[in-house]
């Protein structure tokens, strides 16, 4: 009876919590019902409908166009095609420099600032991450101060005999031009003559341009302060026991950094270049506050073509569509960024590396036994 009775009073706490918990998470649940799931499930249908951006778009006059909005983009041959190539190839340069250097810079920002016998580490940590928490807008407009053709960047170049170009009025790659010095003005047939989206082989291998180039710079200098800081928690979170057992082993600070504490921040170098894909396969209000795609489109960026195509040439499912490949391309991204980074077994070939040797006397005792 008192079994029976235990049970029911610890079932009975059980389902009070479960009530509980409910009761404290439904305000945000709602919230996120409300202002999160319900837009995207409407975009989501927009992107399949022919809605004008007037009404409601559930209304009658809306009709249900298929993939009609996708197919346009990716294989429709036309302007949309080859604007939207044109955005995806601007910003997979964007995101091919600026996540490894920028994760690169963050980590010898940590590694610099977390270091004990260095004075003033909290005045260093504030400058560094004082870029990250200014607004993007002050920082663009800034930039484009900085990086004009009489600006200070071309200034310092000129001092050391270099002449700047004329950085967001530039549309050619940077690849480009580093094989034009060389006497490569075209490429081969191959690469000229084949296309993707609507953009030849040739450009899309083009590089960045030089105007892109400047918002690489950008985005570089104002996001490593925020990923540095996660580093340093990261960093002060390690056990200095495996270090210093290297340190007696003999092991150096390359060394004992490579070996050592770079495998120990997986999980924190995971979350920072997951971070760093997300934000610049979204980049928008650079671009907007910038240049809006110019010089030559050379800087629109799919983010900023969802918007311009909505808003601007009122093709609400195009845009819609846009959005929706942008998510699928960064979802698979995080997935294998995933895959790449997942913990791995170490092979038996290099287990026995790190297996101690017999000793003799183990050897003597097994002769000894046969």
């Amino acid at each position: 009876m008192s079994k029976t009775t235990s049970r029911s009073r610890h079932a009975g706490i059980r389902r009070g919590e479960a009530a509980s918990g409910w009761l404290f998470t439904a305000p945000v649940l709602i919230l996120l019902g409300v202002f999160l799931v319900i837009p995207v499930l409407m975009a989501l249908w927009v992107s399949f409908s022919d809605w004008g951006g007037r009404g409601s778009p559930f209304s009658g006059d809306v009709n249900f166009v298929g993939f009609k909005n996708y197919s346009t983009l990716l294989a429709g041959g036309g302007l949309a095609e080859q604007d939207f190539g044109i955005s995806l190839k601007n910003n997979a340069w964007y995101v091919v420099l600026v996540v490894p250097i920028q994760t690169a810079v963050a980590l010898g920002l940590a590694v610099l600032v977390n270091r004990a016998i260095l004075r003033g580490r909290g005045f260093f940590r504030t400058a560094f991450y004082f870029p990250s928490v200014t607004s993007s807008v002050a920082i663009t407009v800034l930039w484009l101060f900085l990086f004009s053709s009489t600006g200070a960047v071309n200034k310092f170049l000129s001092w050391i005999g270099i002449n700047g170009p004329n950085w967001f009025n530039d549309p050619d790659g940077i690849v480009h031009n580093f094989l034009g010095l060389f006497g490569v003005t075209t490429g081969p047939s191959a690469l000229t003559g084949n296309t993707l989206l609507g953009v030849s082989w040739w450009d899309w291998l083009g590089g960045p341009s030089v105007a892109m180039t400047a918002f690489i710079i950008m985005a570089v200098f104002t996001t490593s302060g925020t990923f540095m800081l996660l580093f340093i928690a990261a960093l002060q979170n390690l056990g200095g026991d495996i270090t210093e057992a290297a340190m007696m082993d003999g092991a150096n600070g390359w060394q004992r950094f490579w070996r050592i504490t770079l495998p120990q921040l997986r999980p924190t170098l995971f979350t920072v270049l997951t971070l760093g894909l997300i934000g610049c396969w979204q980049v928008f209000d650079q671009i907007y506050t910038g240049t809006k795609g110019a010089p030559s489109k050379t800087t629109l960026t799919p983010a900023y073509l969802s918007y311009e195509t909505s808003f601007g040439n009122q093709e609400w499912g195009q845009g819609a569509a846009i959005a929706f490949i942008l998510f699928a391309i960064i979802v698979l991204l995080t997935i294998f960024q995933r895959w790449v980074l997942r913990e791995r077994k170490v092979s038996k070939r290099r287990m026995r590396l790190y297996q101690p040797s017999p000793s003799a006397a183990t050897i003597a005792e097994k002769e000894a036994v046969r």
